[in-house]
């Protein structure tokens, strides 16, 4: 039986995610709700959605099983909470919130009420990450000790319509684009321990530069880059670099390095690409394709529908995001107080997918 699923949130990404979510046998996409309810009407008309309305009613509809919460990120935990009180699922956008203590009450409630909350970002579960985990796992660099991640732009406000958010408490480089890489690291490493960061911030107003905007100018409120050293339980680091600020634009460099070589991932933002391994010895660089299923934004709802009819835990869960949260809290305290932080939240990296899987058959 198909699992119902209702859509908070109808905008900028909300097209990526009703594009596939429609295309999954596996789900039935049963409404959208949004504050603006033309602009829900307008994703539901585009995608053959039946109903649109308000957050609210959405979340009386029996039929919705999951809630896909694509709201801003300074509410996506009382949105996620409303849903998980209302006996639903919850697949939300990253990050799973913006402070510790609203997300561990979300993530203890739904367990009070026998649901689940799982979230992005499910770049994760991408052919091109799985098939660079299965690498690394498969011992070709040997035991990974240390990675480089870098991401650098301008900044999104040159080609997002409505980019204010983004520069607002849960969004800057890192509660935007730093669950993508310190998910990924975490996967290839396991949980964080410790950090230290220094970062601040390049302009103090911005302009956007598209859409029917264009030209209007807003305050900056978070850190625009952000400089970290990362250290894992199990030993090892990282540097991460994160950036609004660069004109030179360097994005999607994560490089891992064990004693016998280094492994270049795919980009974090995304879902395919290769993984380049280079050895020791004058060797030639091996090239790993991605080898799997070819979906994207909205592959964490299925696992997490999947993983709910067949009684077993979901990949992209809860906890994996509330770790990657604690850890981009601990780099912002690391900021303010100038010393090294400890991460006090521990996660099991998730099973990979199995290379056969495949989201557009149906099998519930």
């Amino acid at each position: 039986m198909t699992v119902g699923v209702g859509v908070v949130g109808a905008g900028f990404i909300s097209d990526a995610y009703l594009e596939n979510l429609t295309a999954f046998p596996d789900l039935r996409v049963v409404g959208v709700a949004d504050l603006d309810l033309d602009r829900a009407r307008s994703r539901a008309e585009r995608y053959g959605v039946p109903w649109f309305g308000s957050a609210a009613e959405l979340l009386a509809l029996p039929e919705v099983e999951i809630v896909v919460n694509l709201t801003v990120p300074a509410v996506h935990a009382e949105v996620s909470l409303a849903a998980v009180e209302a006996g639903k699922h919850v697949w939300t956008e990253k990050p799973i919130g913006v402070d510790r203590e609203s997300v561990r009450k979300l993530l203890d409630r739904a367990r009070e009420k026998g649901v689940r909350v799982a979230g992005a970002p499910d770049t994760l579960l991408g052919a091109g990450h799985q098939t660079a985990f299965r690498a690394l796992a498969g011992g070709r660099i040997g035991v990974p000790f240390t990675a480089l991640a870098l991401f650098q732009t301008p900044g999104p406000e040159g080609w997002h319509p409505a980019p204010e958010f983004l520069f607002q408490a849960g969004g800057g480089p890192l509660l935007d684009i730093g669950p993508y890489y310190l998910a990924q690291l975490v996967q290839v490493f396991g949980s964080v321990r410790k950090v230290t960061a220094v970062g601040g911030r390049g302009r103090e107003t911005r302009v956007i530069g598209a859409g029917p905007r264009a030209g209007t100018e807003f305050s900056v409120a978070v850190p625009t880059t952000v400089s970290a050293l990362i250290e894992f339980v199990r030993g090892g680091s990282a540097q991460v670099l994160l950036s609004f600020d660069s004109a030179v634009r360097r994005t999607g460099v994560v490089e891992v390095s064990g004693p016998l070589g280094t492994a270049v991932l795919p980009d974090p933002n995304g879902f395919g690409g290769s993984t380049v391994v280079h050895l020791g010895g004058g060797a030639e660089p091996e090239e790993w394709g991605a080898v799997g299923h070819s979906a994207s934004r909205g592959t964490g709802v299925l696992d997490l529908a999947r993983s709910v009819r067949a009684g077993v835990a979901e990949r992209a869960s809860g906890e994996m995001a509330w770790h990657v949260l604690d850890v981009m809290v601990a780099v912002e305290e690391a900021m303010e107080g100038g010393g090294g932080v400890e991460v006090g939240s521990r996660v099991e990296v998730a099973e990979l997918l199995p290379v056969e899987w495949d989201p557009f058959v149906r099998t519930l």
